[in-house]
């Protein structure tokens, strides 16, 4: 199996079998995003665990990009600080925006390199990012983050 199948495995994964899904009880802030261009949509809430993590629940309709990606941000993120989330959500739009090229970091990004080969195609960018800025404008609504990304949209 190359790599490329490895990807669409996971990809397929995480769609089929969705991580996070579901809105939270009581979430600290919440935002809803739609891609005008295919009409896909994700709610993304956050919270604090007691342990001091990251919550993140969403709930959505799309493609399988979009909702995988969401899925994936969703179990990536879960349980770390903000902080962690923040790195994680910047490695994925750089990832997003090197078109392919570039060897994204494993290491940071887990299961979110099965979307570097998303990145070849230009209209697929913004389904794959949906969830990553809902979840940056649902940390922002919380107060959990200010507003200093450099870039906020995809």
């Amino acid at each position: 199996m190359n790599l490329e199948s490895l990807y669409q495995e996971i990809i397929l994964d995480h769609y089929k079998h969705p991580r996070g899904q579901g809105l939270l009880d009581s979430p600290l802030g919440s935002a809803h995003h739609v891609n005008p261009t295919c009409g896909d949509e994700l709610t993304v809430q956050v919270g604090v665990g007691s342990a001091g993590g990251l919550v993140v629940g969403y709930e959505g309709q799309g493609c399988s990009i979009s909702q995988a990606s969401a899925s994936v941000m969703s179990e990536l993120v879960s349980g770390h600080s903000v902080q962690d989330a923040e790195t994680f959500r910047l490695a994925f739009i750089e990832m997003m925006h090197a078109k392919g090229t570039g060897e994204p970091d494993e290491e940071v990004l887990g299961d979110a390199v099965a979307f570097a080969g998303v990145a070849k195609f230009p209209a697929r960018i913004k389904c794959a990012l949906l969830g990553w800025m809902a979840l940056q404008d649902a940390e922002i609504q919380s107060g959990l983050l200010t507003n200093q990304s450099e870039e906020h949209s995809p």
